[in-house]
């Protein structure tokens, strides 16, 4: 084996094998002070370098350069989910089988926190000079409340800092994106859905399951449920990022396909009509989304419930806005006797222009690293701290520089998540090619 590459495996196994479980409940402070201590171990040169700033747990680290007002901010939070199921191997040993590192963080986000900071290392060693002021942040809540990043982006715009650029997790470079496209796309996501969290609660008077009526909570929830589920509450709309995104991937594409998506703009709303239809996720770049998450009802088994609920997670596409979404809900909930209780307002993030210079520098650095790879801009339908730094930049990006397969991406927050061992040399120099350009 390559000795970088073995290096490259044990440093980020380290990091892999410390347990950063994010928990509301267990705070597991012992395991996040490990890995502060193991990331100053590991990378000596970034650590005497830069400013270090710790926000309960969040890490802040900055170089500033005199005279420099635009500072670029590399984003990538350290803390993970549970296992999650039975795994093959133990999801903080870090085992390499068959080309992959397998371990809970691999892909979400330790992997790309240690591929920044390994670059950073390299280039300090190397006896980079930088010409501008960068700043590196990795929250240990991510995962949960999110809290992490808020209170840092909130610091630094007391401070009256702007970045250029930000650069956080998001997409990866994947094969044929969406169906249909015979390549390699670097995904770049220029904004997220805002993601809001909501409670539907019904209520009885009780009783005994012997003598039940119509009126029992859950099952006036489960009529609701399929009521929303089966209509088309949402309108879907294509956006002119995923306009944009169409083209992209039209270079790859061939036939009658290629010339639809190739002017995309042109058959914008027969497109935003027929995604739905081609997958579920095809359906959520282009319209609002809820799912159904928890339930909860009687306590006992013959018991009629006095109350009842079930969460629904809403994931908004920027062309709705919240208050209408709840509102075509609260129509069907009321049918059932339901109440609706926001939980969690959500954190609206604004969508990036593809057209600037900075998205520009990106794609063209990409390019440099990954030859034949095509950067396409999208909406991101999942959640990040990116969003948080949303009026502290106008170019909010998420991207990761590693090459990953619909299989992996399926194991992020699942069993057996895993990231190839060939993409970690490309991830690195990309990092390094793209600080020596700033």
């Amino acid at each position: 084996m390559d000795q970088r590459l073995e290096k490259y495996i044990g440093s980020l196994s380290q990091l892999i094998n410390v347990p950063t479980v994010s928990d509301i409940a267990v705070p597991n402070e012992d395991a996040f002070a490990r890995f502060r201590g193991r990331l100053r171990e590991l990378f000596p040169r970034v650590f005497e370098a830069f400013t270090y700033e710790e926000f309960h747990g969040s890490i802040l680290l900055s170089h500033t350069v005199k005279g420099d007002s635009e500072p670029v901010l590399f984003m990538s939070h350290h803390d993970v989910v549970s296992e999650n199921g039975k795994w093959v191997h133990d999801p903080f040993s870090a085992v390499v089988e068959d080309g992959k590192l397998y371990g809970r963080g691999t892909l979400d986000t330790k992997g790309n926190l240690w591929a920044i900071l390994t670059a950073f290392e390299e280039l300090l060693r190397e006896g980079h000079e930088f010409g501008r002021s960068v700043y590196i942040e990795s929250a240990r809540n991510e995962e949960t409340s999110g809290a992490g990043a808020y209170e840092i982006s909130r610091e630094l715009k007391k401070r009256g800092v702007r970045f250029r650029f930000t650069l956080d997790e998001g997409g990866m470079i994947v094969y044929d994106p969406i169906g249909g496209a015979d390549g390699n796309f670097a995904m770049v996501a220029l904004g997220e859905k805002d993601c809001i969290d909501l409670e539907f609660v019904a209520r009885s008077n009780g009783g005994h399951s012997s003598t039940p009526d119509q009126n029992n909570p859950l099952s006036r929830l489960a009529r609701m449920i399929v009521e929303v589920e089966k209509r088309d509450l949402f309108r879907p709309e294509l956006d002119d990022v995923t306009v944009e995104m169409f083209g992209r991937l039209s270079q790859k594409m061939r036939g009658v396909l290629k010339f639809v998506f190739r002017h995309a703009g042109l058959f914008r709303h027969l497109l935003a009509r027929m995604m739905p239809h081609f997958s579920p996720t095809a359906g959520s770049l282009v319209r609002t989304t809820i799912c159904f998450t928890r339930a909860k009802g009687s306590d006992e088994f013959n018991v009629i419930p006095t109350e009842a609920f079930v969460t629904g997670n809403i994931r908004l596409s920027h062309h709705d806005t919240k208050e209408d979404v709840i509102g075509k809900l609260n129509k069907i909930a009321k049918k059932f006797d339901v109440e609706i209780v926001e939980l969690d307002p959500g954190y609206h993030s604004e969508v990036c222009d593809f057209r600037t210079a900075e998205f520009r520098f990106l794609e063209q650095t990409v390019a440099e690293a990954f030859p034949g790879v095509i950067t396409a801009p999208y909406i991101s339908t999942g959640a990040s701290d990116s969003k948080y730094f949303s009026d502290l930049s106008d170019n909010i990006f998420r991207f990761a520089p590693f090459t990953v397969t619909d299989e992996q991406l399926d194991a992020m927050h699942a069993r057996d998540e895993n990231i190839d061992i060939s993409t970690l040399i490309p991830a690195v120099d990309f990092y390094k090619n793209l600080i020596r350009k700033l």
